[in-house]
């Protein structure tokens, strides 16, 4: 529960300081004194969005904070993977700034905006008179249902099985495009692939057969200029033959200098050094004598990867060679994926029966909740006044489960006696609506034990014995959790255990709102002022002390 609310420079509110009990609470006061700002600044607590231009002028941030007694609800679980401190009391604030920034603290640790709003919707529950809109909500009338009827875990199995349905069913939509798409393409990529796989691009080396094919094309003018460096070494009248001829001669006279030495070794260096060039001459020449048939086969190869090269608008067999595998990847792919498909098809199949197994066991379930629903519902608004509701679940099934399974609900309504039910949405007044909603949240407060709940003139549309029902409703409903009530009813003022008002006052030319805990005295005053109006007199006052008396 709410213990304490701390707001700073928030719209008229300069700084308010409140010490919140158990029980039923009550907040008056004029129309237009603030009572909204004070539903804005819990607002912002339960994780709405930041609207900047709440902020005073007295600093450049707007703080709201409250102090909330959480030991009773079991939430470490919450700080645990949160990763946060647990305190007791928990602090939790909002901070919004002139500069656009808003943060959020759970022990004066910051949070993301989502994890201060989980937080807190496990604490308070704030209705308003508009509210009772989500009456005519469909999907609103099927949680009131599920929540009454104590089959949330039944349906979050539900929600959750439905999910994994749909995710699986969209992988295996998604699978199934895709293998459609590459069964599309899989002719021309098999051929694509075949005519890569032919150039054998993994054993062969291009470059290499290039060079070989140069080669080849020009080895009979290369065999004639090797065959003439031959015969200038080796032939008739050569020049070794020439050489040897100086050799012998420099042989002779070599001992006579130092240097002639030196030149008859450089000969015989350079003979041996020609010798060698004219034998390689010959060997390099007789290998050129290439096989026609290889040389076409060259060609031929060369035309079919130039070709490959120009095809797919590439510059390197590496290249060729790295479409070759993605090729053969798509191939397989496809393969593969026909694989997974089959599989993925099973698992489909399997989730989808236990989805409708959830679905049919969670209709069954609703079924036969919905009448003892409706008696509670119906026991409870006869004792305030509407004797004659008729309320009925009308729980229709569909032909396939959907978000919500096989269950279609529709809540029909009528008031009055002699009146066939019908939406209620098309049936029920304001007063009425007021009255349905009042119930509704009553009984869902007692299952899901919120502690803190805020109705914002839920008594809308009511008056006299009516209004002084709701306010008994109130005070028991206090019994079971903190409830705060803003209202402008006294009959319902006069069930509060506490009770607060909220006035305006102006101070140094500008106006504020304050709100102010009244004693006993003060109280029964309050009271008197919603029935008689500003002007109270002391038959107001008796009145007001037998409605309080009279709880």
């Amino acid at each position: 529960m709410i213990a304490s609310l701390r707001i700073r420079n928030f719209a008229l509110i300069n700084a308010l300081d409140l010490e919140l009990q158990k029980g039923f609470t009550v907040i008056t006061g004029e129309t237009g004194s603030g009572k909204s700002i004070l539903l804005n600044a819990l607002g912002l607590l339960l994780g709405e969005r930041a609207d900047f231009s709440v902020i005073g002028p007295e600093s450049d941030k707007s703080i709201v904070e409250a102090t909330v007694d959480i030991q009773a609800y079991k939430l470490e679980a919450f700080f645990q993977e949160n990763d946060l401190d647990l305190a007791h009391p928990t602090l939790i604030r909002r901070e919004v700034s002139t500069s656009g920034r808003s943060r959020a603290f759970i022990n004066d640790t910051p949070v993301q905006l989502n994890v201060l709003r989980d937080f807190t919707e496990k604490l308070v529950n704030i209705h308003s008179q508009y509210n009772t809109l989500e009456l005519k909500n469909r999907q609103f009338q099927l949680d009131i249902l599920d929540i009454l009827g104590e089959l949330i875990l039944e349906r979050n199995a539900y929600i959750s099985a439905y999910s994994d349905y749909r995710k699986l069913k969209a992988e295996l939509t998604e699978k199934q495009e895709r293998l459609a798409e590459l069964l599309k393409q899989q002719d021309y990529t098999a051929f694509q692939l075949q005519e890569l796989e032919e150039l054998q691009l993994e054993k062969n080396d291009f470059a290499a057969l290039e060079k070989e094919f140069e080669l080849a094309s020009n080895s009979e003018g290369l065999i004639e200029v090797l065959g003439k460096v031959y015969e200038l070494i080796h032939g008739d009248g050569s020049l070794l033959s020439q050489l040897n001829r100086s050799k012998v001669e420099l042989e002779k006279v070599r001992s006579v200098s130092g240097d002639l030495d030196d030149l008859y070794l450089r000969l015989n260096s350079t003979l041996l050094e020609l010798k060698e060039i004219g034998n390689d001459s010959e060997r390099f020449a007789s290998g050129l004598d290439i096989d026609p048939v290889r040389k076409v086969d060259l060609m031929e190869q060369l035309d079919r990867f130039n070709s490959a090269l120009r095809k797919h608008r590439l510059t390197s067999q590496k290249e060729l060679n790295d479409l070759r595998i993605n090729l053969q990847e798509e191939v397989h792919n496809s393969s593969q994926l026909e694989e997974e498909i089959t599989a993925l098809d099973q698992q489909v199949r399997q989730k989808e029966r236990e989805v409708e197994q959830l679905a049919n066991d969670l209709h069954q379930k609703r079924l036969e909740k919905a009448p003892l629903i409706e008696k509670l519902v119906i026991e409870q608004l006869t004792d305030l006044k509407l004797p004659d509701t008729k309320l009925v679940f009308e729980v229709d099934r569909k032909d396939n489960p959907g978000p919500n399974g096989f269950t279609e609900l529709k809540m029909i309504f009528s008031a009055n006696k002699g009146v066939a039910p019908v939406a209620i949405e098309k049936a029920a007044s304001g007063g009425e609506l007021s009255r349905v909603m009042l119930v509704i949240q009553h009984l869902i407060a007692e299952k899901k034990a919120i502690p803190t709940v805020l109705f914002d003139e839920i008594d809308t549309g009511v008056s006299g014995d009516v209004a002084q029902k709701i306010g008994s409703l109130l005070r028991k409903m206090g019994k079971r959790a903190q409830l705060i009530a803003i209202t402008h009813l006294p009959q319902v003022a006069a069930a509060a255990e506490h009770h607060f008002v909220v006035e305006k006052q102006v101070n140094n030319e500008r106006t504020l709102s304050n709100v102010r805990k009244l004693d006993k005295e003060q109280h029964v005053l309050e009271v008197a002022r919603l029935m008689s109006g500003d002007v109270i007199t002391n038959a107001a006052i008796t009145n007001a002390q037998d409605l309080i008396n009279a709880v």
